[in-house]
């Protein structure tokens, strides 16, 4: 496995941003796992997570996207931190941009903070996670309607590698419904090799009966490319 997934990987533990037990996710489903960004908490924290979103976007995409867009809330702060990774450590200078929830009805108006999006924009979505494809289906009208964008790609730290609103992973039907490239830093399969062979700054994060629940749900809920 590669150094910067098994860094993300105990990095997230570490931080208490993936975390074992009951959980509902965003599109309904009771989950054994969950990986909440929100749980990033100081600044240092936030550096190293752009860092491997930087990373791994040159590695994916090279330089061609103008814009990173990130919804709101939690793509807000991944979209300006990982703009400055570029700048800093890929020597990128690239513009980045959010939404608000409601619309601004005084001062500029709208919906879009940060770099005004212009025809012709390539436009990359960076999210924490995508479960089953439900808060990119609310993103994509939002950057459709304020220019004609291209959008080139979605990159997330985490891919579940769940069904969508079909049986492909929601990944793939994104990625084939829109014809963005969609990728992520690492995987769920990775994850679970990685965390049932190896501890955590010496704990075993994950237990056999929590790998059993894990492996059900892949079987469960488990996406096709």
């Amino acid at each position: 496995m590669e150094s910067w997934k098994r860094e993300l990987i105990e990095f997230m533990v570490r931080c208490d941003v993936l975390t074992f037990g009951d959980f509902t996710a965003k599109s309904g489903r009771k989950t054994p796992y969950f990986v909440n960004t929100g749980r990033y908490r100081t600044g240092a924290q936030l550096n190293q997570l752009a860092r491997l979103y930087a990373a791994a976007i040159v590695r994916e995409l090279g330089r061609e996207f103008d814009v990173i867009f990130g919804p709101a809330y939690k793509g807000i702060p991944l979209a300006t931190a990982t703009a400055m990774a570029l700048a800093e450590h890929h020597g990128h200078d690239v513009g980045f941009c959010f939404n608000r929830k409601e619309a601004k009805d005084h001062g500029e108006g709208g919906v879009l903070v940060g770099h005004p999006l212009r025809d012709g924009d390539r436009v990359l979505i960076i999210e924490d996670v995508t479960t089953a494809g439900s808060s990119i289906r609310e993103t994509v009208p939002i950057l459709r309607e304020a220019a004609n964008v291209k959008l080139v790609g979605l990159v997330v730290s985490v891919d579940r590698m769940e069904k969508g609103t079909g049986e492909k992973n929601a990944l793939a039907e994104i990625r084939d419904r829109y014809g963005m490239k969609t990728f992520s830093i690492v995987n769920v399969d990775e994850i679970i090799a990685h965390l049932s062979t190896n501890t955590v700054d010496g704990r075993q994060v994950l237990t056999p009966e929590l790998l059993t629940r894990l492996q059900e749900y892949r079987k469960q809920y488990g996406g096709v490319e």
